[in-house]
């Protein structure tokens, strides 16, 4: 099968892997995005549970909200589409179901606007949303660095992975070894989740997670713990 093998393919994919990798300066370590609440609850207790809780996740949220809104996004900077831009972004605010996944978004995607902005690589102000999301910008960093749309969504689902296992690594615990464990797993998933996610419509979108938008609610009030979300 042919491949791209251009310099500008290899800029694309190490801008793709600068984007997604743990030491971007954004903070991402410090959201669980409810998960420590789960293991606090005893809803998540050992590996086996940890991948199916994942597995759901990812199949009922980011396969029908971050990773087709990266997709319409992504397509929407490409086209200096900024109504299409303030659309989807103002969508995805709305799915965020309590305070610490608001939170989230927008501190992280302030996060990347800054470091954006330092790198010289800020979309101007005509295009930018008021208030831009983490994904938003996740979308806007992917354009231009000239990262394909699939690999785009790819990407974001495996730090997606590596992050939710990383906080199982520090409060369930997880040994690294079960998480490596768990990545063979999971890898495939991955792909199956970004191929339902590049065919859903505008109607089949939004995430169905009432067990993680309880555990979110109730991590508000957790007494101990080590994430803001």
């Amino acid at each position: 099968m042919p491949t791209d093998t251009s310099p500008q393919s290899d800029l694309a994919l190490l801008g793709l892997m600068q984007l997604v990798s743990p030491a971007l300066p954004i903070g991402a370590f410090a959201w669980s995005q409810g998960l420590e609440s789960a293991f606090e609850l005893g809803w998540v207790n050992n590996e086996q549970e940890l991948g199916e809780w994942i597995e759901g996740v990812l199949e009922d949220g980011l396969s029908r909200c971050e990773l087709p809104l990266l997709n319409r996004l992504q397509t929407a900077w490409a086209e200096g589409d900024a109504y299409a831009v303030a659309h989807w972004n103002q969508w995805l605010h709305a799915t965020r179901e309590t305070a610490e996944l608001v939170d989230e978004d927008t501190r992280l995607g302030a996060a990347l606007l800054t470091l954006l902005k330092s790198l010289d690589l800020a979309p101007t102000s005509d295009l930018l949303p008021a208030t831009p999301g983490y994904v938003t910008l996740f979308a806007w960093a992917a354009h231009k660095r000239n990262v394909p749309v699939r690999q785009t969504l790819l990407g974001f689902a495996w730090a997606w992975l590596e992050n939710q296992l990383a906080v199982a690594c520090k409060a369930l615990p997880l040994g690294h070894t079960a998480a490596q464990r768990l990545t063979e797993r999971l890898r495939p998933q991955l792909v199956v989740a970004v191929d339902d996610a590049l065919t859903r419509t505008d109607e089949e979108l939004g995430p169905i997670l009432p067990g993680l938008a309880l555990v979110s609610a109730l991590h508000e009030t957790q007494y101990s713990r080590l994430f803001r979300s």
